[in-house]
């Protein structure tokens, strides 16, 4: 066994010790399966995920091995097949320059496609295009009792898409990628003084675009309760672009403008977060239309600033991302002031607004709105934090488990009511409970580990 280290999610917290057990081919993956000890085994990627679930304390954490090697390439169906170790930000820098596009990306390129499955992750598109897991045509999936080929007729593959690696190690993935004309977005941009007129902007403009993200200021209130920036955009033609820019339209080599180094304390404080976002909420224009951004200055300016978690110091910090229903407007003002009553500083707090949801049994969205909110690590935001807990399950809405580290267990088969469902089908896939996790242990989400 190799020797114990500590692990974390994105978030710094919280921690625990665990044992590597790289892996990257189906080979591999059987053998770390097959020598797993008593506390089991999770699978890891880049470890954006803000909590536990890819933490196992005590036993063995399966490392996805990088892989930039693209195992088949159809042209003709824009159909690539990947190894699950590859991330998207080495997807998009071999399929920009071909014209194609990863069809669903989150707030960082630094994800592996194994772990965007397992999250079923979202983007700024999921109004129009869904999850990651819509776009996968088949993967290759390592349980411990055997190696299979999933599709998406097939129920495993359901209870892995969105999963949260409980159900076996995604070794190879097939992916439907998005034809485009370059690597730049056109992008209207709106500064909307309050929430509710963010909300009736998103609603009546949301279908012109396949992009759209606001930003909220959770320290406005009153009238100014819930002001925000929005932007929303789509893939830019070549004839939109500069004349510089049409000389390589499909051009792609982002960089890092920055490097934090790990703090002691969080340089985020309430004065500074009041400053940032007054600066930010100004400077925005009031309406702007056709702007012409990079992938990398829409989709993942934070990408720019390499450990920017460091910001928030050894304490960490927590995100709380929540999905209400469309109907329940009133809930998410109700949820916004009170998150801007606590004073918490928080110079990231993301509207989107979710299109259907899919049939996957533990896949986080619905149709409705979720807000995203990174806050400090402080003791005095638990008890704030487990109340809008209760609002949000009270709603019939949902808090996103790959960002989770913290839920009341209690409201867990309230917010995700085909948990039973998706139990059967991970325990029919791993009967021994060898797939297990801090989060799995945490929420008791296979049902193997009693009442929290």
């Amino acid at each position: 066994m190799t020797k114990a280290s500590t692990w974390t999610g994105w978030g710094g917290t919280p921690k625990s010790i665990g044992y590597a057990a790289p892996f990257a081919s189906d080979a591999d993956a059987r053998a770390v399966l097959t020598g797993a000890g008593g506390r089991g085994v999770i699978g890891r990627g880049l470890g954006r995920s803000y909590g536990d679930a890819a933490q196992n304390a005590g036993g063995s954490i399966a490392e996805s091995t990088p892989d930039e090697t693209i195992v088949d390439w159809d042209p003709d169906r824009g159909s690539v097949s990947v190894h699950a170790g590859i991330t998207i930000d080495q997807l998009l820098r071999w399929g920009l320059p071909r014209g194609y596009f990863v069809p669903v990306i989150p707030g960082t390129r630094h994800v592996t496609i194994g772990g965007a499955i397992a999250a079923d992750i979202h983007g700024k598109n999921h109004h129009r295009d869904g999850t990651f897991g819509r776009h996968v045509e088949s993967m290759v999936l390592c349980t411990p009792s055997a190696t299979q080929r999933l599709t998406p007729s097939m129920p495993l593959f359901g209870a892995t898409t969105g999963g949260m690696g409980l159900t076996g190690l995604i070794t190879e993935a097939t992916i439907r990628l998005h034809p485009v004309e370059s690597a730049y977005v056109a992008v209207d941009t709106e500064r909307a003084p309050n929430l509710d007129a963010l909300l009736t902007s998103m609603t009546d403009n949301d279908h012109r675009y396949r992009y759209s993200v606001a930003w909220v200021d959770l320290l406005a209130s009153g009238r100014s309760l819930g002001r925000g920036v929005l932007t929303s955009g789509d893939h830019a033609a070549r004839d939109a672009l500069s004349p510089q820019q049409r000389r390589q339209p499909l051009h792609f080599a982002p960089s890092v403008r920055v490097a934090v180094p790990p703090l002691p304390v969080s340089v985020l404080v309430p004065i500074a977060i009041a400053a940032f976002n007054e600066f930010w909420y100004r400077k925005a224009p009031a309406h702007r239309q056709g702007e012409v951004q990079s992938i990398t200055e829409f989709f993942h300016p934070l990408d720019q600033l390499a450990g920017w978690n460091h910001l928030y110091g050894r304490r960490g910090f927590l995100q709380y991302q929540f999905v209400v229903p469309h109907n329940e407007t009133a809930c998410l003002e109700k949820i916004v002031e009170q998150l801007a009553d606590t004073g918490a500083p928080s110079f990231l707090a993301v509207l989107k607004r979710f299109g259907a949801a899919n049939d996957a049994p533990l896949s986080f969205p619905i149709g409705g709105w979720t807000l995203t909110v990174d806050v400090p690590a402080l003791p005095a935001l638990a008890p704030v934090l487990r109340r809008l807990d209760h609002v949000v399950a009270n709603a019939g809405g949902r808090v996103y488990l790959a960002k989770d580290s913290r839920l009341d267990p209690a409201v867990l088969p309230v917010m995700y009511p085909r948990l039973a469902e998706w139990r059967t089908l991970r325990n029919e896939a791993d009967p021994y409970g060898i797939m297990t996790s801090d989060l799995d242990r945490r929420l008791n989400l296979s049902g193997r580990h009693g009442t929290p």
